[in-house]
């Protein structure tokens, strides 16, 4: 059974996370867990920090499971 991608979206940004792809590093995890929750759901609170830090880490993810845009704008 394949589990689709998830969409975590508010006015100014969307992060779409691939379970399939996940490595479950933690990466995200450990280095922005205010986002990034391993005990809550939904586990990505896209209000945590900034959308700019959400970014730059969004972009560490080692698989390329998670995904960052701006409203009307690609990150």
């Amino acid at each position: 059974m394949k589990i689709n991608f998830r969409e975590f979206s508010n006015d100014n940004i969307t992060i779409t996370y691939d379970p399939c792809v996940c490595q479950q590093s933690d990466t995200c995890a450990k280095q922005l867990s205010n986002v990034f929750r391993n005990s809550v759901i939904p586990w990505i609170d896209i209000d945590g920090a900034p959308p700019e830090k959400i970014n730059s880490q969004v972009k560490k993810c080692p698989s390329g499971a998670l995904k960052f845009s701006f409203k009307n704008k690609v990150a």
